[in-house]
């Protein structure tokens, strides 16, 4: 099969976590035999961040992990949909796309029967901003990827019933797996400040138990101003930067522990949606300690894959447990594994998608 994926970036993944679990699926394809191209336009904004603080050839570094995935660029504004679907059997259109584009994909859809055209939601706009979806023409589209149940639910009620599908992100097992390592930290926490959606929470769940706890801890990420790095340094935190996630597993394997802060958006408005940071955690082996998020739809098993704290206190409790007991650490990070292996790792999403193009005609 021919599958286009048209993305706002695969080679830049700098505040572009979508990034991560599309390079898996991709990769996943690829090595099924199918032919994927990946679509970009240049000067993506996630792109020209990277390249800005790193260097035009930090956009070539993902293919020391990825090297079988093609990416074509386009100038934005000037994609030739003829030829960028031609004999194309199944295109993915990411919502992080100009509506320009999306509407010029659709209508060559319109010119090409045998084409199933997805659109791939992974934001919490429906939810907090949803005159923006207007934005987008999808009338011609097939159908809508979700990477939710709550927001498959919102596109069925806006259209596409029958048509809406819940599409969950997962782990690349090709790359994210435990790796033997000596720690050399007790705590680290990948990820990015968070557009003040989770200032209040890193604060509660992050910095204060560490303060509390004085234990060694890491941040790696992007976009933290410079009272968020002053908080860092408080806590005691040492803060590394930007990440290029194809090195998040040897980063989290020479740590004893990690945690998860959601957005306030995902807590508060879109239960059952954790994002992409727990599947790629939990694929590496390593123990995990969550801020709340509700598990609407029976992902994991929480409390044994791994630990729920509902404060910063119960944070704090946590985290000194799975420090101080081995055997807690090791039981958390095989249950997680367990169910990563079982449920969810980009050959299962891979399986989900041609599935859904099958039943689609």
């Amino acid at each position: 099969m021919k599958i286009a994926l048209f993305v706002h970036s695969l080679r830049s993944d700098w505040n572009h976590g979508n990034a991560h679990f599309l390079r898996g699926v991709a990769s996943e394809l690829v090595h099924r035999g199918h032919a994927v191209t990946a679509w970009e336009p240049l000067g993506a904004w996630s792109a020209e961040n990277l390249v800005r603080d790193h260097g035009a050839a930090a956009l070539d570094a993902w293919r020391e992990a990825y090297p079988e995935i093609p990416v074509r660029t386009y100038v934005a504004g000037a994609l030739d949909a003829a030829e960028a679907l031609d004999g194309v059997d199944l295109a993915l259109v990411h919502e992080w796309n100009d509506p320009e584009v999306v509407a010029r994909l659709g209508a060559e859809r319109a010119r090409r029967p045998s084409l199933r055209l997805l659109f791939h939601d992974t934001h919490h706009r429906a939810v907090t901003a949803p005159g923006e979806l207007a934005r987008f023409d999808l009338s011609r589209y097939d159908g809508v990827l979700a990477f939710g149940e709550v927001l498959a639910g919102i596109w069925r009620a806006r259209g596409f019933e029958g048509r809406a599908f819940t599409w969950h992100e997962a782990a690349d097992v090709r790359r994210f797996h435990p790796r033997p390592a000596d720690p050399e930290g007790d705590l680290v926490f990948v990820g990015n400040w968070g557009d003040e959606e989770r200032t209040a929470e890193l604060a509660e769940f992050l910095l204060g138990p560490v303060r509390a706890l004085g234990i060694s801890a890491t941040v790696h990420g992007v976009r933290y101003p410079e009272a968020g790095l002053r908080a860092l340094a408080a806590a005691g935190i040492a803060y590394r930067g930007y990440l290029p996630n194809h090195r998040a597993p040897e980063v989290l394997a020479r740590h004893r522990v990690t945690v998860h802060v959601p957005r306030r958006p995902y807590a508060e408005a879109l239960p059952g949606i954790p994002t992409i940071r727990p599947f790629e955690a939990l694929a590496c082996g390593v123990p995990l300690v969550s801020a709340p998020w509700q598990d609407a739809e029976r992902l994991f098993r929480p409390g044994v894959d791994f630990l729920v704290a509902r404060d910063g206190a119960e944070m704090a409790r946590h985290l000194r447990a799975v420090l101080s007991e081995p055997g807690l650490a090791r039981e958390l990070a095989a249950s997680g594994l367990e169910t990563i292996r079982a449920r969810h790792t980009c050959a299962h999403r891979a399986d989900a998608l041609l599935a859904i193009a099958a039943g689609l005609g």
